[in-house]
C-alpha cells in the first residue's frame, strides 16, 4: 500500500505536558496521516506548585517537586522513543516572578521547553479538547476547567466558542485566600460566593442569554468529583469518567455531606486524590454556585483537558506535514523533510538538482573514494541547499549551514551533519578555505569528503541556474583526462552551461578533469559526441 493513504501507519509520536499548578499531566500519542491520534501512554504527577498560596513566587521545594516530575515524563518520554515534546505552562509559572528561572531550570536540568501560555489561549484549547471528546450538538453548553491556579469557562457547541475566559480562581488560589479552618466554615463559604458573583459577572450574562441548561467539568477536580458522585449512586464509572453524566440534584446530594467533612473524613474518600484533600472545598463551593445561580440542571464529565487541546493545537499546526512524513517512515528521511516544509523549500528546483548531483555521484563514487552512505548524505545536502533562503536571500548559503546544523535532525550522528550541513553552505560562492571555521572544526578525511561532494553539488546546481529545470536530460561521458556532459533542455541552454561552468573549478580540483559542456537536440547526440572536441559548447542551429 503506499504509505501516502496508509493510514494505519503513524507518522509521528508526541508527548503533551500540561504543567498545572496542582499536577503535571502528560499525554503520549501516535499521530496518524489523516489527522487522528492513539494515547499509548500517560503519567499524571501531583506537585502542588502553589503549596503556601499563589504568592506570585515558587518556592525552591515546589521547583524541585516540579523538576523531579519531568524527570520522570521525560524518562517516559524517551523510552518511549517520543519524538517531540509539547509543554505548555499554566497560572502558577506563569504569574511567579521567578517563573522564568524555572522554565530555564526546566531546559537545563531535565531538557524540556516549556512555553508559558496565556490564559484565554489555555480556555481555548480546553474547549477544543472537550468537543473533542464529548458528543455536543446544537445545545450551547458551559465547559469548566477547575485548575489549581485558573479556572477556563468556555460557552460554546459543536460549532463555536460564544465565550472563553480564564479567570484566577483556582482551588489552590481561593483556599490560601479564603479558607483558614476545617471544616470550612459557613462564613468562608459566605466570602467564596461573594468573590465569585463578583467575578463572574460577564459569563453569567452569556449563561443567562443562551439558556444553558448543561455544564461539562474537565480536569482533576471535576473528575474526582464525577467519581464520588458515582460512588453514591448506581452510575458506572470504574472503566472511564468521559461521558459520566449527573443530575445537578446527585451533586447537591453530596455537597451537603461533603462540605461538613474535615481533612481526616475526606482523607478516607478514595475517589479523592490525597493532594486534592487541602484544597477541593473551594471547587465544590463554585460547582454549587454556578448550579444554583445560572439554573444549571445537569453535568458532565470530561477526562479530556488542556493536554488534549495541546494535540490538536499541534495537529492544526501540523497537518499539512502528516502526509508528507508518512511518506518516510525513517527517522532521517522524514527530519529532512519536515526541516524542509518548515522552511518553505524550492521543491521543483532542489529535487531537480538532486536527481543530477546523484548522477554524478554514481559516476564518480568510486574515483572520488567515497562510500555508499555520502550517497544519501549529498542528497540531503542538496535538497536543503536553498534552505537560507528562509531567514534572506544574501548570505543564504551560510544560513543553511547554521540551520542545518542548529535543527536538531534524528538519526544521523554529529559527523553527517556536519557534513550536510558544509555541502550545501559551499553550493555557492566561496569553496572550502582554511580560514572557514566550521569547515576547519571537521576532521581531516570529512573536510576532503566535503570538498568531493560540494564539487559535485556546484556544478549540479549550476544546471540549474535558472531555477526551471530546463535541463531534461544530463549524459555524462567521463573520459581519462576530461569530462563531457551532455544537456537536452527545454529551451535556451546558454544560462545553464553558464552557471555550470562557472561553479565547476571544485569539481575540476578533485576529479583532476577539465569539464566540458555540450547543449544537443534530443536524437542528435551522437552528431554532438562525434564532434566533441570542437570548442563550441552549444551546438549551432
Amino acid at each position: 500500500m503506499d504509505p501516502k493513504t496508509d493510514n494505519s501507519t503513524p507518522t509521528k509520536r508526541i508527548a503533551a505536558i500540561d504543567l498545572g499548578t496542582n499536577s503535571f499531566h502528560a499525554v503520549l500519542v501516535d499521530i496518524y496521516p489523516d489527522g487522528s491520534f492513539r494515547t499509548i501512554d500517560k503519567l499524571k504527577e501531583m506537585v502542588i506548585l502553589a503549596e503556601k498560596g499563589m504568592d506570585n513566587h515558587l518556592s525552591e521545594e515546589a521547583m524541585q517537586r516540579g523538576l523531579d516530575a519531568l524527570k520522570r515524563i521525560k524518562f517516559l518520554c524517551d523510552s518511549q522513543q517520543v519524538e517531540e515534546i509539547i509543554a505548555f505552562a499554566t497560572s502558577a509559572i506563569r504569574e511567579a516572578k521567578n517563573g522564568g528561572d524555572f522554565t530555564q531550570r526546566m531546559i537545563d536540568e531535565v531538557g524540556i521547553k516549556a512555553r508559558a501560555i496565556p490564559g484565554k489561549m489555555e480556555a481555548e484549547l480546553i474547549g477544543y479538547a472537550i468537543r473533542h471528546s464529548i458528543s455536543l450538538d446544537k445545545e450551547m453548553v458551559l465547559m469548566v476547567d477547575i485548575g489549581g491556579g485558573s479556572v477556563e469557562f468556555i460557552v460554546g457547541n459543536n460549532e463555536e466558542f460564544l465565550y472563553h475566559n480564564s479567570l484566577k480562581l483556582g482551588v489552590a488560589r481561593m483556599s490560601a485566600k479564603f479558607v483558614k479552618h476545617d471544616p470550612i466554615t459557613k462564613s468562608e463559604i459566605k466570602t467564596l460566593k461573594k468573590h465569585y458573583r463578583a467575578m463572574l459577572k460577564e459569563i453569567g450574562e452569556v449563561i443567562r442569554e443562551h439558556k444553558v441548561k448543561t455544564m461539562i467539568g474537565s480536569s482533576g477536580t471535576m473528575e474526582n468529583i464525577g467519581a464520588m458522585v458515582a460512588s453514591r449512586t448506581s452510575i458506572t464509572a470504574d472503566m472511564t469518567l468521559n461521558e459520566l453524566t449527573f443530575q445537578a440534584a446527585d451533586f447537591k446530594d453530596l455537597y451537603k455531606d461533603f462540605i461538613k467533612l474535615n481533612r481526616d473524613e475526606r482523607k478516607k474518600i478514595s475517589e479523592l486524590d490525597e493532594k486534592r484533600i487541602d484544597i477541593i472545598n473551594p471547587g465544590m463551593v463554585l460547582v454549587k454556585y454556578l448550579l444554583k445561580k445560572f439554573g444549571i440542571e445537569r453535568i458532565r464529565i470530561s477526562e479530556a483537558a488542556l493536554r488534549d487541546g495541546m494535540i490538536l493545537n499541534f495537529l492544526k499546526h501540523n497537518r499539512p506535514n502528516l502526509e508528507l512524513v508518512a511518506s518516510y517512515p525513517h527517522p532521517r528521511k522524514r527530519s529532512i523533510y519536515e526541516l524542509l516544509r518548515k522552511c518553505n523549500w524550492m521543491e521543483a528546483h532542489s529535487t531537480h538538482v538532486a536527481e543530477m548531483a546523484l548522477q554524478f555521484f554514481d559516476e564518480f563514487r568510486e574515483e572520488l573514494k567515497l562510500e555508499e552512505t555520502d550517497r544519501e548524505l549529498l542528497e540531503y545536502a542538496t535538497l536543503m541547499h536553498d534552505i537560507g533562503y528562509y531567514i534572506s536571500y544574501r548570505k543564504h548559503h551560510k544560513h543553511a549551514l547554521y540551520i542545518i546544523r542548529h535543527s536538531d535532525l534524528r538519526g544521523f550522528t554529529e559527523d553527517e551533519i556536519d557534513i550536510m550541513a558544509n555541502v550545501a553552505r559551499y553550493h555557492r560562492r566561496s569553496t572550502p578555505k582554511k580560514r572557514h571555521e566550521f569547515y576547519m572544526k571537521m576532521a581531516k578525511p570529512l573536510r576532503k569528503k566535503v570538498k568531493r561532494l560540494a564539487g559535485i553539488l556546484r556544478v549540479a546546481d549550476g544546471l540549474d541556474r535558472s531555477h526551471y529545470q530546463n535541463v531534461q536530460k544530463l549524459e555524462i561521458d567521463n573520459r581519462k583526462d576530461k569530462v563531457l556532459l551532455y544537456l537536452t533542455t527545454m529551451g535556451d541552454p546558454e544560462l545553464e552551461i553558464w552557471g555550470a561552468e562557472r561553479k565547476s573549478e571544485l569539481f575540476e580540483k578533485v576529479t583532476g578533469k577539465k569539464l566540458e559542456i555540450y547543449a544537443v537536440e534530443d536524437g542528435n547526440i551522437d552528431q554532438v559526441k562525434a564532434a566533441n572536441d570542437g570548442r563550441n559548447k552549444v551546438k549551432p542551429v
